[in-house]
């Protein structure tokens, strides 16, 4: 089909042509799906917070040196201001937003409640983020290294305070919040190995319960 009219076939003059280092990219953040057209150097992190408006991953030192800006993609934690959103698309990425399901808070955000594991409340999105992590990295048989004894066949080494503090090292509060940290993070780990742990409920616990080892070990 051929046309006369010049307007329609040439472009506006006011139309922007197509930026050199632009993309269109599906992000899938938080069980939905988000299509963004985003230059190719903009971050994982800038994505969320300048284009999604989930502000609760936190920019820091912008560097991968503090933790603030930890979530999970595809179950494992990254640090989103390293991570190009381009690299992200296709993959499951959960932000703190994330976390809860159904209303309901996750075990490791009640367990930061439940033992005040944060001050100013900068840091603590990424420290629930990875401590959500550390724990299923644990039970999978990860070590770290403060593990003493790294074969396969030991199987998880126990979870002391030692092994979540090197878990959590790269996680920074300038608060000072680590020994609550350590102790919620513990405690939600050992409610996730009790029977009906999918269940298991922290804050609002009995406050004359018995500490468990990791508490015992941090008080």
């Amino acid at each position: 089909m051929t046309t006369s009219d010049p307007a329609a076939a040439t472009p506006s003059a006011s139309a922007a042509p197509p930026h050199p280092t632009a993309g269109a990219i599906v992000l899938h953040v938080n069980g939905e799906k988000h299509a963004l057209t985003v230059d190719h150097r903009t971050t994982l992190l800038d994505a969320l917070r300048e284009r999604l408006d989930l502000t609760g991953t936190k920019k820091g030192c912008d560097h991968g040196q503090c933790g603030a800006c930890t979530l999970l993609v595809d179950g494992r934690r990254s640090l989103s201001c390293l991570q190009l959103a381009v690299a992200a698309e296709g993959r499951e990425i959960t932000t703190i937003e994330g976390v809860a399901e159904q209303g309901r808070l996750h075990p490791v955000q009640e367990a930061f409640l439940e033992f005040d594991g944060f001050q100013c409340g900068y840091c603590t999105p990424g420290q629930i983020c990875s401590a959500i992590a550390v724990i299923e990295e644990h039970a999978a048989g990860w070590p770290s290294a403060a593990t003493a004894d790294v074969r396969p066949e030991a199987g998880p080494p126990p979870l002391t305070p030692e092994e979540i503090r090197e878990r959590m090292s790269g996680n920074l509060c300038r608060c000072g919040a680590y020994v609550s940290i350590v102790q919620a993070v513990g405690y939600a780990a050992e409610a996730s190995r009790a029977p009906g742990a999918g269940a298991t409920r922290v804050h609002g616990t009995d406050a004359n319960r018995e500490p468990s080892g990791a508490e015992e070990a941090v008080a």
